[in-house]
């Protein structure tokens, strides 16, 4: 089962997790240091809560994809490519809390989707060094640290 994704970057995760908890009564599937995740059947969603900055409002910080298998990434890749989209591919990465492969395209408005599959837990929020996921919620645009040049913190 395929299910879209909502990541954003909240001013406060608890406050948060306890709204999500109540508007769709259901407990978070993963809580972590400066991070939670939903893994919701109905409505079929992955909703991601990245701990940002106190006092800011919470943001969009990218939407996904989530696939079965890497075999699901790599026929989304193969099928964004011929579409003629820019991707830009990372397998075997860590970053929420969980070891992925996944593919990135943009959006017309520079908003950033991935299509990716969770292969495993991991025991950091931060991504690798060269990942492009996710922005690192200081005041870089999204555009900036969605490139593989400017990608240096942070993570979904």
């Amino acid at each position: 089962m395929a299910r879209l994704q909502l990541a954003l970057r909240v001013p406060d995760l608890d406050a948060s997790i306890t709204f999500y908890s109540k508007l769709f009564g259901a407990e978070p599937a993963k809580i972590r240091d400066g991070y939670a995740n939903f893994a919701l059947t109905e409505p079929p969603l992955k909703l991601v809560l990245i701990e940002g900055n106190a006092g800011e409002e919470t943001r969009m910080d990218h939407l996904g994809v989530e696939v079965e298998s890497s075999g699901a990434v790599n026929d989304a890749t193969t099928r964004l490519s011929e579409a003629g989209l820019a991707t830009f591919e990372e397998n075997d990465t860590e970053c929420c809390y969980a070891l992925q492969d996944k593919v990135w395209v943009h959006g017309p408005g520079k908003e950033p989707w991935e299509v990716y599959v969770v292969k495993a837990d991991a025991g950091t929020l931060a991504k690798q060094q060269d990942s492009v996921c996710c922005t690192n919620g200081d005041d870089t645009t999204q555009d900036e640290a969605l490139t593989p040049a400017a990608a240096k913190g942070g993570c979904c």
